[in-house]
C-alpha cells in the first residue's frame, strides 16, 4: 500500500504541479481558452490558486522523500480536497454551460476530473495520517 500511495502521491505532484504552473505563467486570456471558468475570475485569483497547487504538489512529494516535517504530505492531501471541493462547486455552479464545438459540456467533464482528484487526494490523506503514515 505504501507504493500504491507513493505513485498517487508522485501522479497528483505532477498534476498539479503542471496546472499550477501554468495559472502562475499564462495570461488569463490564454488560459480561457482552456480552462472556462477562469473567465469570471479575477487575473490575482487564479494566480493565487496556481501558487496553491504548485505549493501543495511540492508538500505532496517533498517532506515525505526528506524526512522533514512528513506531517505536510497528508495536510498538503486535505489542502487539494479542500481545492477539488471547490473546483467541483464552480464547475456545477448555477450559470450557462459552456459547449465545446462537438457539443460536449466542458463544465460536467471539470466537475468529473475535480471529482477524481478530490478522492486520490483523500486516499492519501487517510493513508499517510492513518496505517501508513511516514
Amino acid at each position: 500500500m505504501n507504493v500504491v500511495l507513493w505513485i498517487i502521491q508522485i501522479l497528483l505532484a505532477a498534476v498539479f504541479a503542471g496546472v499550477g504552473l501554468a495559472k502562475l505563467t499564462q495570461p488569463k486570456e490564454k488560459l480561457n481558452g482552456v480552462m472556462r471558468w477562469v473567465d469570471p475570475v479575477p487575473p490575482s485569483q487564479v494566480k493565487a490558486l496556481g501558487a496553491v497547487e504548485l505549493l501543495a504538489a511540492a508538500g505532496l512529494v517533498l517532506p515525505a522523500a526528506t524526512g522533514v516535517a512528513t506531517v505536510l504530505t497528508p495536510l498538503a492531501a486535505v489542502g487539494l480536497v479542500i481545492v477539488m471541493i471547490g473546483g467541483i462547486l464552480v464547475h456545477l455552479r448555477d450559470r450557462k454551460q459552456q459547449t465545446t464545438q462537438d457539443g460536449r459540456r466542458t463544465e460536467i467533464q471539470g466537475a468529473i476530473t475535480c471529482a477524481v482528484l478530490l478522492v486520490l487526494a483523500a486516499v492519501v490523506a487517510w493513508g499517510r495520517f492513518g496505517p501508513y503514515a511516514l
